[in-house]
């Protein structure tokens, strides 16, 4: 095992409460912070009923002082600069020398602000946004696309092996984010894809299991087809990543591309039909809800 560190962990949504909780369980010394306190009051006392070495702080300065690594988990742009920057982040109260990782999706612009922050501290820092959903977080399976100095990534994937099993340093800071944008844009075309093909089967009155074992194993074959394709013909969508923060995640995507000129008709299309199942209601639900947005059976 890796020599046990000191582990801030701010964040504690679907992702960050079992990704904390691995880091935990290989036997690092961990301090939370949740905006929801009880949130956090919670997680601690789950693990330490585990016999675990925790703790849950009532700031973010609080929860980072003193510690080797301070990771982030939170929300959006305007929650990791409330966490991270000015008196009250944790940046103010890390010293010279230790590590800093964010596994939030947020924009590249906002990654590359933390990042000289972070230099001008003498302080590592990393954005590292993940993929796979709550269920890759509870496996300890992530992906996790790097983006920062080759240092940081060093150092950085100790603490990420407990959580992660692929990881990757794509380039320079505000490249992970980057990365994760590309990530939601080619998953935002599978799954319009896939409604399609799920309605269409519907509508021909196929039996659903083998339309699945006959096209799984050829070229229209994917993650999202394996996973989801029974339970989107089901209207089974409670799986974890929501409708709301893939909105979320598009937005920047599509910041991204018009930053660089470009034009995403599709993922720009894509969007607008998670309005559609948002305002049907289905914004708590997973991104695999897409398929609401077209008539038929198991909406």
């Amino acid at each position: 095992m890796n020599e046990p560190k000191r582990i801030a962990f701010l964040g504690l949504g679907v992702m960050g409460a079992p990704m904390a909780g691995h880091l935990a369980r290989a036997g690092h010394t961990v301090t939370v912070y949740n905006r929801t306190a009880s949130r956090a009051a919670a997680w601690t006392e789950k693990h330490r009923a585990e016999g675990l070495d925790v703790a849950a702080a009532g700031t973010p300065v609080e929860a980072a002082a003193g510690q080797d690594v301070v990771v982030t988990c939170v929300g959006n742009d305007n929650d990791l600069a409330e966490v991270v920057l000015g008196d009250g982040g944790a940046l103010a109260a890390m010293a010279k020398g230790t590590l800093f990782i964010d596994h939030t999706t947020v924009s590249p612009a906002i990654a590359r602000r933390i990042a000289e922050s972070a230099a001008e501290r003498g302080i590592l820092a990393l954005d590292a946004p993940v993929s796979g959903g709550q269920a890759g977080a509870e496996s300890g399976k992530l992906a996790i696309m790097c983006g920062g100095e080759a240092e940081a990534v060093d150092s950085a994937r100790p603490v990420m092996e407990t959580y992660g099993a692929r990881i990757v340093h794509v380039g320079g800071p505000g490249s992970g984010q980057a990365t994760k944008a590309v990530n939601q844009v080619c998953i935002a075309g599978v799954l319009a894809g896939l409604s399609e093909g799920v309605r269409v089967a519907q509508a021909a009155g196929l039996d659903m299991d083998k339309v699945l074992e006959a096209i799984s194993g050829g070229a229209a074959q994917s993650w999202q087809m394996e996973n989801r394709w029974q339970t989107m013909a089901a209207g089974q969508f409670d799986f974890g990543f929501a409708v709301d923060w893939m909105r979320k995640d598009l937005a920047i995507a599509l910041g991204e591309g018009a930053e660089h000129g470009l034009s995403l008709p599709i993922t720009a299309l894509v969007d607008q039909f998670y309005a559609q199942v948002q305002a049907q209601g289905g914004g708590r639900q997973d991104t695999s809800a897409l398929i609401r947005h077209l008539p038929g059976a198991g909406r």
